[in-house]
């Protein structure tokens, strides 16, 4: 029997597992990069655009999950931009999707060699990075159900460390040291601080990536999704407030392993207990980076078996039921992005893919309300029209000010935009779409 096969997914993922999936692919964020934000809007400025992005990722996937539900496929945004708008909005969604699954995974790299560079000098981030790619493939060619028994495993791990972490420095908590030159940029820092205020989010989404493999999904994913964005909410903030009150922001904000740094100031950086932190500190790292992966093998696969991409990225290993030259091929690309961006430049890029394919999403959302009102909707978003209002406006805000603040970065993603959808049309494809 061929090792290759246009198979279906297997269907095994349960509410517990995509909680899991949701949070391990996000959970990062709490770990690392949003203290970037401090050096751009201080410790108060950073709050303010951190509540902005919790009010639009909340109202984002209350909306989020009336599409998931109504169409559970892997390609999620990608193929619910398709149904509403045809060609140019599958294009633009599944565009702006691969680029922040693609992207994302990088940046965590990054810090898991940051973080074994803390531990043991001797590793050298990049070639930790390399490796963490190689072995998170084959964790996830040996099939979904693996892969989210993995999570679960690894996101509890990494919730219950964040919450000791809490237990440990909030004794610390300096109110004076969190308000000291708490917004030295004024309003235009809030602004720039968006994009990594969107960190603490970010990928959540990736949730509809698995869609097709999930039991029972129009049950079961809105109770994983609603579950992952209360438990992010309270983590995020949390993190953020009692860190920013450890030590003046300025000392935290340009590193890949802030919670380690401020538990070495609380406890001595020799302390055994910031040694054995920074070692479990890996587990949040490894499950988004676990995560992300499922999430961009996914969204290759969908691309690709709806003609968007070369149709053997969309072939599914008849042994392991996974799509595993979207595995390889996307994990080629990030290993590229490696060698080419810094940290924070990746955590631009991720945003902008989101909030990009944020509005395509709910732009879809309102569109299908009207084309299609027959449609079945076992999930309805609440507040209808105001929450898909409220988080396209903000997606919208959000968009701008990452543009205005990285014009080169966001060139490279339009101009990339413009030249697939420019060999889309020469070649003729959007005919067939």
């Amino acid at each position: 029997m061929s090792s290759e096969q246009s198979a279906s997914l297997k269907k095994v993922l349960k509410p517990i597992h995509l909680w899991a999936i949701a949070v391990g692919l996000v959970i990062s964020g709490e770990y690392f990069g949003w203290n970037y934000g401090w050096g751009v809007s201080g410790t108060v400025g950073f709050l303010i655009a951190t509540l902005v992005v919790t009010v639009m990722y909340v109202t984002f996937i209350f909306s989020f999950t009336e599409l998931t539900t109504s169409i559970p496929q892997a390609g999620g945004p990608f193929s619910y931009a398709h149904r509403a708008f045809g060609w140019w909005g599958g294009l633009i969604a599944g565009y702006a999707t691969l680029i922040e699954f693609l992207v994302t995974p990088t940046a965590i790299a990054f810090a898991l060699g940051s973080y074994a560079h803390f531990l043991y000098p001797s590793l050298e981030v990049l070639q930790v990075a390399f490796a963490c790619y190689a072995i998170f493939i084959v964790i996830n060619l040996l099939g979904i159900k693996e892969s989210a028994l993995f999570s679960l495993v690894v996101t509890l791990l990494a919730v219950g460390e964040l919450l000791v972490y809490i237990g440990i420095i909030a004794p610390s908590f300096s109110y004076d040291t969190f308000v000291t030159d708490p917004m030295p940029f004024g309003w235009p820092g809030v602004f720039a601080a968006l994009p990594f205020a969107i960190w603490f989010y970010l990928a959540i989404e990736g949730v509809a990536m698995v869609a097709e493999e999930v039991e029972d999904p129009k049950r079961t994913i809105s109770r994983g999704y609603i579950y992952g964005i209360l438990t992010l909410v309270i983590l995020a903030l949390a993190v953020m407030i009692v860190t920013g009150g450890i030590a003046p922001w300025q000392s935290l904000s340009e590193i890949d392993y802030p919670l380690p740094a401020a538990l070495g100031i609380v406890l001595g950086r020799d302390s055994s207990l910031t040694q054995l932190f920074a070692s479990l500190g890996l587990f949040g790292l490894i499950a988004s980076f676990h995560g992300t992966i499922i999430g961009y093998s996914r969204q290759i696969f969908a691309l690709a078996r709806s003609g968007f991409l070369p149709s053997f990225l969309g072939n599914v290993n008849s042994h392991f039921q996974t799509p595993h030259w979207s595995l390889v091929a996307g994990g080629a690309a990030g290993c590229v992005a490696l060698l080419l961006g810094t940290t924070d430049q990746v955590i631009i890029l991720a945003a902008l893919g989101a909030v990009v394919m944020y509005m395509i999403s709910m732009a879809a959302l309102f569109k299908l309300r009207k084309k299609e009102p027959g449609l079945e909707r076992p999930f309805t978003v609440p507040a209808y029209p105001f929450f898909p209002a409220i988080a396209l406006i903000l997606s919208g805000v959000c968009l701008f000010a990452i543009v205005y603040y990285n014009v080169i970065l966001s060139l490279w993603f339009f101009a990339g935009l413009a030249i697939v959808t420019l060999l889309f049309v020469l070649t003729g494809r959007h005919k067939t779409h």
